[in-house]
């Protein structure tokens, strides 16, 4: 909205934007955008994430089992686009986000949870190397999974649901919607919902266990 003078400029400036994004898989073409953007990605990865390999690999929805946990997450994700980029100040504002709720229902899920994976749980928890995660992943679509469940490595407690393919999701468009705010600064990040007015606060200490959050400059 800050470069054009309309409302039908703005639209059709999104349809321009729209034309130069990789086609949305045929599977997920009646889902919400929310629930489709994360697979329409396939050709261009740079790096890779906890279950998805970086390169020419298939989308994975990641969430949470609760807002808490997702928050969380979305917090330690921005830390690590600060520590990659240590000359970058704080913002002045909050920085905005918004949660939702979707229902999943798959008969083929794994639960890194329970046994026999629990025994590894240090394996698909490590901070920093991912490797035996995306192995698992990689097998898991191979015998057809769809649902991965697994502990958080950054919400002690916390629990992540990834999803390998969209046709798991139960419902083709998200709900519950809230608007986070996160604040970053040199003390750490505070988050706060503007419907509910719940907050959440992390210091400095909160994401020590991960060797980059450790080494960010945190007075800039």
């Amino acid at each position: 909205m800050k470069i054009v003078d309309t409302l039908a400029e703005q639209a059709r400036l999104e349809e321009i934007l729209e034309e130069s994004k990789p086609a949305i898989p045929a599977e997920c073409r009646h889902l919400h955008y929310l629930l489709f953007t994360p697979f329409r990605y396939g050709a261009a990865y740079p790096q890779g994430s906890r279950l998805r390999r970086a390169g020419l690999t298939r989308g994975v929805f990641y969430a949470s089992q609760t807002v808490a946990t997702a928050i969380t997450e979305m917090a330690f994700a921005r830390l690590l686009f600060f520590y990659n980029s240590p000359a970058t100040p704080w913002p002045i504002n909050p920085v905005e986000h918004t949660a939702f709720q979707v229902r999943f229902r798959t008969t083929r899920g794994l639960d890194l949870i329970a046994e026999p994976f629990a025994r590894e749980r240090a394996r698909w928890t490590h901070p920093t190397d991912y490797a035996g995660c995306q192995d698992l992943a990689d097998a898991a679509r191979a015998a057809g999974v769809e649902a991965i469940r697994y502990a958080s490595a950054r919400d002690p407690g916390g629990v992540n649901i990834a999803l390998l393919t969209c046709a798991a999701f139960g419902v083709k468009a998200p709900s519950a919607m809230q608007t986070w705010r996160l604040h970053f600064d040199s003390r750490g990040v505070r988050a706060w919902c503007a419907d509910s007015g719940e907050g959440i606060e992390f210091d400095r200490g909160f994401f020590a266990g991960d060797p980059r959050v450790e080494a960010l400059n945190w007075d800039r």
